[in-house]
């Protein structure tokens, strides 16, 4: 007897860092065949070329204070479309289950009788940090690496930041610019003043840009923050592998001399 029942899906793809080609080949082809995409503010627009001419892309992106769409309405959009269109694509940058309330749109999605398959990414915690030949463990100098967000959903930063810091282990945080100097200084509570850091923007983009201080001289990299890119936070001893470090590290004694 044959099965007339539709089964209605999602595919909830991972765009990777930034950088076109660092997608992953499965979450390429979602984009190719896919007949409605929604996506993110921090995928790059570029990806989206390689979508059907009659794909409907569908901007749901969230950035500080400029919000399109709240979190309940995209869940509910990602439903109606599935129940009406073959082939739904939700496209976020980087890993959608890192920090990208990816798991909250799964579980929306379930409960409404859709299929969700996760196509996972590069996420930007892992690949902005080698993208500068900055190691997140090296032997003899730490055994783990903590990925914490900046901001948490009250807009102040996590008490993990404190364990972490507490650690050995490199810090890598995300959305963290706006509460830089807190969570510096937080960290210092416990890190020695040496500790080098960097702040890296735009990370795998043409315009990335770093920064490399140490928690003694954090003011320093203030003025180098663009507010409006998004940017990484790596705090710990594997920083000073970056191969400007060295040399800026020798300007700062210059400096202080």
């Amino acid at each position: 007897m044959k099965n007339d029942k539709k089964n209605y899906k999602v595919t909830l793809v991972g765009a990777g860092p930034g950088a076109v080609d660092l997608i992953t080949v499965k979450g390429l082809n979602a984009i190719k065949t896919a007949d409605v995409i929604f996506y993110d503010a921090l995928v790059n627009k570029e990806l989206l070329k390689n979508a059907k001419p009659d794909t409907n892309l569908i901007y749901v992106g969230k950035r500080f204070n400029n919000h399109r769409f709240s979190q309940t309405e995209i869940n509910t959009l990602l439903a109606e479309y599935a129940f009406t269109k073959n082939n739904v694509v939700r496209l976020k940058g980087g890993d959608p289950f890192v920090f990208g309330r990816g798991s909250e749109e799964v579980d929306y999605l379930e409960n409404c009788g859709i299929e969700v398959e996760i196509i996972p990414g590069i996420s930007s915690a892992l690949a902005v940090p080698t993208n500068q030949g900055i190691p997140l463990t090296k032997r003899g100098v730490n055994e783990s690496f903590w990925v914490i967000t900046g901001t948490t959903s009250n807009g102040e930063i996590s008490k993990d930041i404190m364990h972490g810091a507490k650690s050995s282990a490199t810090l890598v945080i995300l959305m963290g610019l706006r509460n830089f100097t807190t969570i510096l200084n937080e960290v210092l509570k416990y890190r020695p003043i040496n500790t080098p850091f960097a702040i890296i923007q735009n990370g795998t983009l043409q315009n990335e840009t770093i920064c490399i201080e140490t928690l003694e001289n954090y003011k320093n990299a203030l003025p180098k923050i663009d507010y409006k890119s998004p940017g990484i936070i790596v705090i710990g001893d594997v920083v000073a592998e970056h191969n400007t470090f060295l040399e800026e590290e020798i300007q700062r004694v210059l400096e202080n001399y």
